[in-house]
């Protein structure tokens, strides 16, 4: 029986110190539970459960900024504080005086609970019962201001900051480190049962960057364009960042550990029999020993998927380049949207979808062409070849590079005026040309002259997001391109910088997707048949940068 209980308590070892860890969770249970069961927050404008939560934590920030620099914090400071940053940010129709009394209702019925003390129940699998842990966010005393007028100063307790500093997590390329440390340190001290916790944090952690990698992996086959530059280069830094220096030193506490557990063993069997503690000891010392294999292995998976990320991402890329070319449609916009306008439509539905299920016809031996007269090819194809032009080259090569230039002018005109318009504080949106374009209509046609115009154009700014001049200018003397047979956004922008005086001193553009903002819509464009067409994109912000 006691064999088996022992085992039990082996099993779950993880749940020992429970309610430490509770105690962290009971810090933000509290505070949101005894937020969310108040009605006051609703007449200062604060409908939303996360801008109550948001203005909880500003003023706990505030109070926390007080305390570290040992000044006073009256409720007469909190209800300025939360003045102003209503009236900067939070925009709610509230006076100074409802300010005040806001403060107060966080201050002393959410954070203080009206003076009543605040617990927080965590079981404790060591003792079969739960352990009542207490929790106070704030506390106060008596100061003096001008006059000596007696005040109350409010500051935070250690649950307090403890909660504060939680919320800001450390980086995750120091999460590593910073617990590799420690392991060492209690190694050192040989406090193993506090290494063991160590090193399985370790393994955590080296598990959840793996999985980060297998994650991005299944995003990059599924879209490689969905998945950003940033976050392929933060998976890889923290790639390099956990799998640096891991074997050799894990390697090393591996040696050690071992060689403390066959000291401890050999003690057992051939000295004297192992106190409680000391077999604890080596109890402790074998999980280590345990973990440390499941590291390296872990270390050898991350290595191993490193680079695999690394050649997937890089084929996927050369993969939608060579797609680039390739002409598609919008099933939402060419197909369901005009079916949705014109019913009628859906009996010639078979026009449209019928070349999605064409296939070449399967080839059958004809035994009738091996009894036929068989004819020159080559004679045919000869007398083709032979035949002269009956047209001037010369000319129609010449009207083809008209129409190319005529084209490209289109192109350069709306580039030219987007550069002007930002030029004039630095950066421009779409919406704040679209307010533009609604007072002086007759611009319209330069900057949108037709929908593909348009739509090209904005497609390959949002794909480079930042051009460099510097580095075009670099390319072009370096590399010998052929002469484009069509719009190319660096060549162009390149072509404006040099060959218009205004815009010489450009060193960079940047171009930002404006995610939080609503869609700009222009109406009454072109396209190519000259049917008017109305065009919804994302809002996106063009920044110049100068010398």
């Amino acid at each position: 029986m006691d064999f088996i209980q022992e085992k039990e308590k082996m099993q779950y070892e993880f749940l020992k110190k429970f309610p430490r860890r509770m105690k962290n969770v009971g810090l933000y249970a509290v505070i949101i539970q005894n937020s969310s069961q108040k009605l006051s927050w609703k007449q200062y404008g604060f409908t939303k459960f996360d801008e109550q939560i948001n203005l909880l934590f500003e003023v706990l920030l505030y109070i926390m900024e007080q305390s570290l620099k040992e000044e006073k914090c009256t409720m007469d400071d909190i209800a300025t504080y939360i003045d102003t940053i209503n009236v900067q940010y939070l925009r709610k129709d509230i006076s100074y005086e409802q300010c005040h009394q806001l403060g107060d209702f966080i201050v002393n019925t959410v954070l203080s609970n009206e003076g009543r003390p605040m617990y927080f129940g965590g079981y404790d699998f060591e003792k079969n019962e739960y352990e009542e842990m207490h929790i106070s966010y704030v506390a106060n005393k008596i100061v003096y201001v001008e006059n000596e007028v007696r005040r109350t100063s409010y500051y935070l307790t250690d649950d307090g900051y403890n909660l504060l500093l939680s919320t800001l997590e450390i980086e995750d390329n120091m999460k590593f480190n910073i617990h590799e440390i420690i392991f060492r340190l209690h190694l050192e001290k040989q406090s193993y049962d506090k290494a063991v916790n160590d090193i399985k944090n370790v393994f955590n952690l080296m598990r959840i960057q793996f999985q980060r990698v297998q994650e991005a992996m299944r995003q990059i086959r599924r879209n490689a364009l969905s998945y950003s530059v940033d976050e392929y280069e933060e998976v890889l830094v923290g790639n390099l960042n956990t799998i640096t220096d891991t074997k050799k030193k894990f390697q090393e506490y591996k040696t050690v550990i071992q060689e403390r557990v066959k000291d401890l063993e050999e003690e057992n069997i051939n000295i004297r029999k192992l106190s409680k503690k000391e077999q604890q000891d080596l109890n402790n010392l074998r999980v280590i020993e345990e973990y440390l294999t499941r590291v390296l292995d872990e270390h050898q998976k991350i290595l191993n998927s490193h680079f695999d990320l690394k050649i997937l991402y890089t084929e996927e890329l050369e993969r939608l380049s060579q797609a680039r070319l390739i002409q598609r449609f919008s099933m939402r916009r060419d197909l369901y949207d005009k079916v949705l306008k014109q019913a009628d439509t859906l009996e010639n539905m078979d026009m449209f979808l019928r070349p999605l299920f064409n296939r070449n016809s399967e080839k059958i031996y004809n035994l009738n062409k091996a009894f036929s007269y068989e004819k020159s090819v080559n004679a045919g194809m000869e007398k083709d070849t032979e035949e002269e032009v009956d047209f001037d080259e010369e000319a129609f090569r010449r009207e083809k590079e008209e129409k190319l230039q005529k084209k490209l002018l289109v192109y350069e005109k709306s580039l030219q005026y987007l550069l002007e318009k930002a030029s004039v504080t630095g950066e421009v949106s779409l919406g704040q040309l679209k307010e533009r374009l609604d007072i002086y209509p007759e611009e319209k046609e330069i900057f949108i002259p037709n929908v593909d115009v348009f739509k090209e154009i904005m497609v390959e700014l949002i794909r480079n997001r930042t051009i460099d001049i510097a580095t075009l200018k670099k390319e072009r003397r370096e590399y010998i391109q052929e002469q484009p047979d069509g719009f190319q956004l660096n060549e162009m922008i390149l072509k404006l910088v040099e060959e218009q005086p205004e815009n010489n001193d450009i060193t960079s553009i940047e171009v930002e997707r404006l995610e939080n903002e609503e869609a700009i819509t222009f109406s009454e464009i072109k396209d190519g048949e000259n049917r008017r067409k109305t065009i919804r994109c994302s809002n996106i912000l063009i920044r110049l940068f100068r010398k």
